[in-house]
């Protein structure tokens, strides 16, 4: 989830009422997720070295991260360790290790050989004894210490978050898509490399307290009188930004759910008064994950389990771990985002963070220029989530509603290297973007078996637009490029402009790129009609007389009347 749809608000003045929902939300679009700006400005060194692959970091790939922390929550500081296990992809011996400021990276070592390393912002580079060669692998050990960033509006802007709950006890988690996981721990801190072998997460904290993690609990212990640490293990690979750790008056219930690969552990961690609220609320859990694996494939990470743990902030993704803030209620905050009334049927971060379990989190983008694959395909998930509880229509009418929230202010792709998303638009303009693509498909078993393909292909991996608008080209006779370009890469959506005539109308695209030639279904007298305009002026023929004529609402596209 995303904050790019804080612009969508301070644009949209028409809709406040509507729109205000976004100022705290994870949707209003990397689940705002993480807050990046669209608007033009100038890069620097750092924003390159943060977000491209260079030359110290290319060579090596992340197998596994071992982090251990531990949370000073009077002092708001952390202390840790990582161990990063790699492999060499190539020859090098100089490693790229993000880790930002004010925190410091105070020793690493190689097999207890200690390392030099050097700063630049909040990049070290870590000088090794000696080339590694192309499959060679190894451990690096790195300690770390400090002042952390604080999150002072999660999840939008990230960083640690040090609160209370109502009752006045320390309640502690991070959030960080989009600032990245190198705010709170050393890591190759690039969306493009994940874990291959998973992650391993150590939480020390008092022992009144409770500490939860990605993936399963393995370990409880004390090392420390008045201390415990709670270790987490994840056997999946999973984004930086999803490793995260959730401290506070937890207590926690489970059930098992039947799933399309046997036995799935569902467990939901909350805080202890509202254990009640939450075992009434979670019982939408069932019937959403049935949802999915109906239309998207099974679950991904059946290895990890399931679970939504109580955040003191609005929601997130969390790889296995899903954050959860709604405050045990339907809609977002109790709102309707489309303003149709279906969005009250069901919890909005419920639905959406676990439907980034398999658009994110399974599929997950190199580039953060391309995150409108994890939020339009999202987003779309909560329309067919409605389509599957409530009927076709239902769905139909929820993402229609959805479009008042679309800006069209820039593109929904960023500018890649640079770590920097595409405008908010990444959410409902790319889940009207799928539902274009649904509509030509003209098939909903075949547009289902699609879905759960992609998920099949693009399983565990990371991936581009490129490689999704191929892999959506192939299920289509009709050349889906022009369609991705205008939705993606530009901001005016296509008007249809028809013009009457006697015995018939003419008809073309306009407000869009020269190639844009998209079928669209034209509705003459409440009949519809697949017809395949261009740019330029084409003539259909129509005997009887032309009372009415318009799209059809499934398609996001303008509709100009000439005279």
């Amino acid at each position: 989830m995303h904050a790019k749809v804080n612009n969508v608000i301070r644009n949209n003045t028409t809709k406040i009422l509507r729109v205000l929902i976004f100022v705290l939300n994870l949707t209003a679009a990397q689940y705002a997720t993480a807050q990046l700006t669209s608007q033009a400005k100038n890069y620097t060194h750092a924003d390159t070295l943060r977000g491209s692959i260079g030359k110290d970091r290319s060579w090596w790939d992340v197998q596994h991260y071992a982090i251990s922390v531990e949370p000073d929550f009077n002092k708001k500081t952390i202390s840790g360790k990582v161990d990063i296990r790699f492999k060499a992809v190539s020859n090098g011996n100089r490693m790229q290790i993000d880790l930002q400021e004010p925190l410091t990276l105070n020793n690493a070592y190689l097999n207890k050989q200690q390392l030099g390393f050097t700063r630049e912002g909040n990049a070290y580079f870590l000088e090794l004894p000696y080339l590694f060669p192309k499959d060679s692998s190894a451990t690096v050990s790195l300690t770390y210490s400090g002042k952390v960033k604080t999150a002072v509006r999660p999840p939008w802007d990230g960083g640690w978050i040090f609160t209370k709950d109502i009752k006045g006890r320390p309640w502690m988690s991070v959030a960080c898509q989009g600032l990245g996981a190198s705010v709170w721990y050393p890591c190759k801190d690039h969306q493009g490399d994940e874990p291959d072998l998973g992650a391993l997460l150590k939480i020390t904290v008092p022992d009144t307290l409770t500490a939860v993690g990605n993936g399963r609990l393995t370990e409880k212990a004390s090392y420390r009188p008045g201390t415990l640490t709670y270790t987490w293990k994840v056997v999946n690979p999973i984004n930086n930004y999803n490793i995260v750790p959730y401290i506070g008056k937890y207590v926690d219930f489970g059930e098992t759910y039947s799933g399309e690969k046997g036995k799935l552990d569902c467990n939901y961690w909350v805080l202890d008064y509202n254990l009640e609220k939450a075992t009434t609320q979670f019982k939408q859990v069932p019937p959403m994950l049935q949802a999915f694996e109906h239309w998207f494939g099974p679950y991904p990470f059946y290895e990890d389990g399931f679970k939504v743990v109580e955040a003191p902030h609005l929601g997130m993704e969390h790889q296995s771990a899903i954050a959860y803030g709604n405050g045990f209620k339907n809609g977002y905050r109790g709102r309707d985002l489309s303003s149709t009334g279906w969005g009250l049927n069901w919890d909005f971060i419920l639905v959406h963070e676990s439907g980034h379990e398999w658009f994110g989190n399974n599929i997950t983008t190199k580039e953060v220029a391309d995150m409108w694959v994890h939020e339009g395909f999202t987003n779309y998930a909560e329309v067919l989530y409605t389509h599957h509880q409530f009927g076709k229509e239902a769905g139909d009418a929820y993402l229609q509603g959805l479009r008042e929230l679309i800006q069209n202010e820039s593109p929904v792709i960023g500018k890649y290297g640079v770590n920097e998303e595409g405008s908010g638009d990444m959410y409902y303009k790319g889940s009207n973007l799928v539902h274009y693509i649904r509509q030509l498909i003209n098939d909903d078993k075949k547009f289902r078996m699609a879905l759960r393909e992609m998920n099949m292909v693009f399983y565990h991996n990371t991936t581009s637009t490129e490689a999704v608008e191929q892999f959506w080209n192939k299920q289509l006779p009709v050349d889906l490029k022009p369609l991705f370009d205008q939705y993606l890469r530009n901001t005016s959506i296509p008007t249809l402009e028809v013009k009457l005539k006697k015995g018939g109308l003419l008809y073309r695209w306009s407000d869009c790129i020269a190639e844009f030639n998209m079928p669209v279904a034209l509705i003459i007298n409440g009949i519809s009609t697949m017809i395949r305009p261009t740019t330029v002026w084409q003539e259909m023929k129509y005997t009887k007389k032309i009372e009415q004529v318009s799209p059809d609402k499934n398609y996001y596209v303008g509709f100009r009347k000439m005279y």
